[in-house]
């Protein structure tokens, strides 16, 4: 459906948390004596308080005009405008928009029924505007907006039905901002994200339906933020993770539906937080993680109810304990 809908009509204010400061004058008095003398006092001070401050609190949505019928696509700061005022979108809404600066206009979004991604948008210092949006039916992509520092504008979302997509940061340092999702219909990918420390944000998540990803962070040192995921339906794939040295934060996952991939962590140790995985729907494939003693890949098949499809295992750190690569009981 076609939304005829003049920019003007849309009207969103800022909630003022206090008044202006106000001026006082106090105005001359002349005191005359009645005795005999002749003195004359003359008050002449004034007070002037010359106090402008406003505080000017989140903007709040002041317009319902329902939910728009379809997908909206964003490539300029007028179509941000054009969409403010509406609660919910039946479709995508989709961001590609390198001139947009500010998102505030979309105070009013409360769903998303499709995909919301939000790519190559590199004027976009901060999400803020999309904070009342709880729930996203599609994916979740937030890829290559470079001059992003944080996630916190997607604060408010707590679930999302397909995968969720980070990718391409070098000034955002946490997930933050996603720490009220609690499930991932889909997939769940963490890559190529060089300044983020910690995955604590994703601490809420218990299950990932699809595979989960993560790849190419050379600044995390753990992955405690994911403790609470039980199960993940698809593979997963930790690769490239040069300061990582143990996998605890993957203590709570039980069983994993098609392949366990780990290539490449150069200071992986220990695979002691896989402790309570009984099942490998997949593949099993260890490799490259040049201080990994192959028997601790032993012990993790050993552990299994039934062994994965096909097993690979090499170039891990196979001199210091046996039996060797390939055979493992």
């Amino acid at each position: 459906m076609i939304k005829n809908l003049l920019l003007g009509q849309v009207l969103l204010v800022a909630a003022t948390g206090c008044s202006p400061g106000s001026s006082s004058s106090d105005g001359g008095t002349t005191d005359t004596d009645t005795d005999s003398d002749t003195d004359s006092d003359s008050d002449t001070d004034t007070d002037s308080d010359s106090d402008t401050d406003t505080d000017t609190g989140p903007i709040e949505c002041t317009l319902d005009l329902g939910e728009w019928d379809g997908d909206f696509e964003i490539d300029t700061q007028s179509a941000v405008a054009f969409l403010a005022g509406y609660t919910s979108i039946s479709g995508y809404l989709y961001f590609f928009c390198p001139s947009c600066t500010d998102l505030s206009e979309l105070i009013c979004l409360t769903s998303v029924g499709g995909d919301l991604s939000i790519f190559d948008s590199d004027a976009l210092t901060n999400l803020n505007g999309l904070n009342n949006i709880a729930s996203v039916g599609g994916n979740l992509g937030i890829v290559h907006n470079y001059a992003l520092t944080d996630l916190d504008g997607l604060s408010g979302i707590t679930s999302v039905g397909g995968g969720l997509y980070i990718a391409n940061y070098e000034a955002i340092t946490n997930l933050d901002g996603l720490s009220n999702i609690t499930s991932v219909g889909g997939d769940l990918s963490i890559c190529n994200n060089y300044t983020i420390t910690n995955l604590d944000g994703l601490s809420g998540i218990t299950s990932v339906g699809g595979y989960l990803w993560i790849q190419w962070s050379d600044a995390i040192t753990n992955l405690d933020g994911l403790s609470n995921i039980t199960s993940v339906g698809g593979y997963l794939r930790i690769q490239n993770i040069p300061a990582l040295t143990n996998f605890n934060g993957l203590s709570g996952i039980t069983s994993i539906g098609e392949h366990l991939l780990i290539y490449g962590n150069g200071a992986l140790t220990n695979l002691d937080g896989l402790s309570n995985i009984t099942s490998v729907g997949g593949e099993l494939r260890i490799s490259s993680n040049y201080v990994l003693p192959d028997c601790e890949v032993c012990d993790l098949l050993e552990q299994l109810t039934s062994l994965p499809t096909m097993i690979d295992i090499h170039n891990n750190l196979g001199d210091t304990c046996t039996p060797v690569p390939g055979n493992c009981p």
